[in-house]
């Protein structure tokens, strides 16, 4: 059955739809993270405070979540593209709009409209670059795709908007995003295909072309652990990135310039780990990889905490870190999730571990690392990373393997197991 379809495979095709798909996911991150160093300047012109950008943010991430569990189903019933192109136009449009807000009401109501397109769109889009890829390149595809992200969200963006900033105001910033939305919407609605459930089934261990309750997907072993290994990964995500700049300048005393030459090296470390160790999972298996990354991210971050202001070293150890744990999140909401279940629930699959990852481990992961920040001190912030990768290890260890070519054996073992579960 797979391998017919291996040697007439779609390749030109095949990098279309990753292309397309990366792209919009870049203006995801782009429309996401462009607030950042844009609130500085919209503090001031509508009388926010910091407080304000908390709520904003965090509306975005608990609307994000809230709908990658639900849309991330309604694509697997109706189809990837009828999800993924509206999706992208509304939050293209809706960051455009961002610019017109008069005060944090509005802009908390358009922040988190925009979250749910943009929630809609992250797990279809993952199963969309998977429906397309050769299941020999699930790793890589998915990978590229998600490097986008922090390539044009934590990497681009900053740099973009604030020269932008020295010709233009901030309102129209956000106006100028909107139009490569529509663009990129208008080159998927030309290109991308609806994949069937007996297509999508190749993607799948199991070649499971029938149809599935959305409920049934809690009964697959790695969705459980996935569930669990995303909140780690995401609590390892918000020490390195929300708390590290206070730890960097009140307990080592740096200075703002070297504070963000550091910082600079999250966006760099996620770019090379979504992409690297995904593709190295190809050809090693998703186990394994997943726990040489486990065991990769404590040891930087080892390294990490043990270094003093020592600006060159913290930039390596912290992008090494980072790498590893972008390769964990892009494994875990991408091949391990879609290729552990049938191809009618691979979407529902991502979404769930999306959503509950982004509505809990991105509001109460902060939580618990303010308190200790608060409580015992900001260099404390590391046992939390330290704990939640203890927990991730266990996660790993206890994965079944998903890629489709070393997991075809076991198939027949994992069935009897959903009715027992």
């Amino acid at each position: 059955m797979q391998t017919p379809r291996n040697r007439s495979w779609d390749t030109a095709y095949e990098w279309k739809a990753v292309l397309l798909l990366s792209l919009g996911f870049g203006l995801v991150g782009i429309d996401r993270f462009m607030i950042m160093p844009l609130f500085p300047v919209m503090m001031h012109d509508l009388h926010l405070d910091y407080q304000d950008l908390g709520h904003i943010t965090g509306a975005l991430s608990v609307a994000w979540g809230i709908s990658a569990m639900l849309m991330g189903n309604l694509s697997d019933r109706i189809g990837r593209r009828k999800v993924i192109i509206p999706a992208i136009v509304l939050f293209s449009l809706l960051a455009g709009l961002s610019g017109l807000a008069t005060g944090v009401g509005s802009l908390v109501l358009i922040r988190a409209v925009m979250g749910f397109a943009e929630g809609a769109y992250t797990p279809a889009s993952i199963i969309a670059t998977l429906d397309a890829s050769k299941p020999s390149r699930h790793g890589r595809n998915v990978g590229i795709q998600q490097m986008a992200l922090p390539l044009f969200g934590l990497g681009l963006a900053p740099i973009l908007v604030t020269q932008m900033l020295k010709v233009m105001p901030w309102h129209s910033i956000f106006a100028v995003v909107t139009l490569p939305g529509l663009v990129i919407a208008l080159l998927m609605w030309r290109v991308l295909r609806n994949s069937t459930p007996s297509n999508a089934s190749v993607h799948t261990p199991a070649h499971d072309a029938a149809r599935h309750m959305w409920t049934e997907v809690f009964r697959y072993h790695n969705i459980r652990l996935n569930v669990v290994g995303m909140l780690c990964w995401l609590t390892c995500l918000v020490v390195l990135s929300a708390l590290f700049p206070s730890y960097l300048v009140d307990y080592l005393h740096l200075d703002l310039s070297q504070m963000g030459f550091v910082l600079s090296a999250i966006g760099f470390g996620g770019m090379l780990g979504t992409v690297t160790m995904p593709t190295l999972s190809d050809r090693l298996g998703r186990k394994p990889v997943m726990i040489l990354s486990v065991i990769g991210a404590a040891i930087f971050m080892v390294l990490l905490a043990r270094t003093g202001p020592n600006p060159t070293a913290l930039f390596g150890y912290l992008m090494m870190t980072l790498l590893f744990i972008f390769s964990l999140i892009t494994l875990t909401v991408g091949p391990i999730s879609a290729e552990s279940v049938p191809a009618a629930l691979m979407s529902t699959a991502s979404g769930i571990v999306v959503g509950v990852g982004e509505v809990f481990g991105g509001g109460i992961a902060p939580a618990i690392a303010g308190f200790v920040a608060k409580h015992f001190g900001i260099q404390y912030i590391m046992v939390l990373g330290f704990v939640a990768l203890a927990v991730g290890m266990l996660v790993a260890l206890s994965l079944k393997e998903t890629v489709p070519s070393r997991s075809a054996r076991s198939v027949s073992a994992e069935q009897p197991q959903l009715g027992e579960s």
